[in-house]
C-alpha cells in the first residue's frame, strides 16, 4: 500500500486542479451568459426605439388625416399646446387610438400614445383658461368707463375759413373750418344772434372735434365751436397767438388721448361740460386747469370772465 501512496497523492492533486479548472470554466460560462443577455437587451432596446419611432409617425399621420377630415366637415379646430403627449383637438370630437401595434414595455422607451381622456383633459384646461381670461377682461373696465375728464375731448385749434347763414334756419351759421386735416369740416353753430357774420370770416377758434356728427336742419355738423357763454352774451374762444389749425389743446394734470368719437350713450361731454369755465382773467379752464397749446400759450375769451363754456 505504501508504494501506491505517491501515486494517490498525485491523483488527488490532479483532481483538485481539475475541480479548480472546472469552477473557473463555470465562472467564465456565467460571465459569457450575462454578457450575451446584456447585448441582447441592448439590441432589443434599439429595436423597441425603432418601433416606437414608427408608432409616433403612424400616430401623427392619423391625427393629420382626422384633422383634415374634420376641417372638410367644417368643424372648428381648437389649438392645443404642442408636446409629446398632446395633440390638436377638434371641438366635439376626440382623436381615436392608433392601430393595435403596441411595442413591448421598455424602461428607456418614452410613451407615445395620446388617449382621448388626455385630449379631453387638455381641452377642458384650455376652456377654463379662456374662461378665466374673459372674466379678467370683464373685470377691467374699458377706457370709456375708467375715467371721465377733459382728456376724453378732442379739442383742437381751428380756423373758420368761411361762414354763411343756414338756408333753412335763421339762427344758424354753416361754416367751413380747417382743423389740420386734408379737407375742411362743415360745422353748424347757433351763433347768428351773438356774432355778426363778418366776424365769423377767416378767424381762429377752438373746436371740439370728436362729437358724433349730427344733422341740423338738413346739414351734417362735424364739430362744435367752443364759446364762453352766458344768457346775455356769447364769445368764441381765441387760441394763443402763433397757434395753427390742428394744434392739440390740453389741460395740465389731465393726460391721456381723446376718444376717437364720443359715445352719446356714455354722456362724456355732458359730464365734462359743467366744469368748463373761464377764470377771472378770461382764461378757458377745466377744473381750474387752463386750456393750453403746448409751448404757445392759453386759450381765452375776449371779455367774459367767470363764465361757462359750451
Amino acid at each position: 500500500m505504501s508504494g501506491h501512496t505517491p501515486s494517490l497523492l498525485r491523483l488527488e492533486q490532479k483532481a483538485a486542479e481539475a475541480d479548480q479548472i472546472i469552477e473557473y470554466l463555470k465562472q467564465q460560462i456565467q460571465l459569457l451568459k450575462e454578457k450575451a443577455i446584456v447585448q441582447a437587451t441592448v439590441r432589443e432596446e434599439k429595436k423597441l426605439l425603432v418601433e416606437n419611432a414608427k408608432l409616433k409617425k403612424d400616430v401623427e399621420e392619423l391625427k393629420r388625416q382626422i384633422l383634415e377630415m374634420e376641417r372638410k366637415r367644417g368643424v372648428k379646430e381648437v389649438p392645443m399646446p404642442s408636446t409629446e403627449t398632446s395633440v390638436h383637438c377638434v371641438s366635439k370630437s376626440t382623436v381615436p387610438e392608433p392601430p393595435a401595434q403596441a411595442a413591448p414595455p421598455a424602461p428607456a422607451a418614452p410613451a407615445t400614445k395620446t388617449t382621448p381622456a388626455k385630449d379631453n383633459d387638455a381641452t377642458k384646461k384650455m376652456k377654463a383658461e379662456k374662461k378665466g381670461e374673459k372674466k379678467e377682461k370683464a373685470a377691467s373696465p374699458p377706457q370709456e368707463e375708467a375715467k371721465v375728464d377733459v382728456s376724453r375731448l378732442d379739442l383742437r385749434v381751428g380756423r373758420i375759413i368761411s361762414a354763411e347763414k343756414h338756408p333753412d334756419a335763421d339762427s344758424l351759421y354753416v361754416e367751413q373750418v380747417d382743423v389740420g386735416e386734408a379737407a375742411p369740416r362743415t360745422v353748424v353753430s347757433g351763433l347768428v344772434k351773438h356774432i355778426p357774420l363778418e366776424q365769423m370770416q377767416n378767424r381762429m377758434a377752438v373746436l371740439l372735434c370728436n362729437l358724433k356728427p349730427a344733422k341740423m336742419r338738413g346739414v351734417v355738423s362735424q364739430a362744435m365751436v367752443m364759446c364762453a357763454s352766458s344768457p346775455e352774451k356769447v364769445e368764441i374762444l381765441d387760441p394763443p397767438s402763433g397757434a395753427v389749425p390742428g394744434d392739440r389743446i390740453s389741460c395740465q394734470g389731465f393726460p391721456g388721448e381723446p376718444d376717437k368719437e364720443l359715445n352719446p350713450k356714455k354722456k362724456v361731454w355732458e359730464q365734462v361740460q359743467p366744469d368748463l369755465r373761464t377764470d377771472g382773467q378770461c382764461v378757458a379752464t377745466y377744473k381750474g386747469a387752463a386750456f393750453e397749446v403746448n409751448d404757445k400759450g392759453v386759450c381765452k375769451a375776449q371779455t367774459m370772465s367767470n363764465s361757462g363754456i359750451k
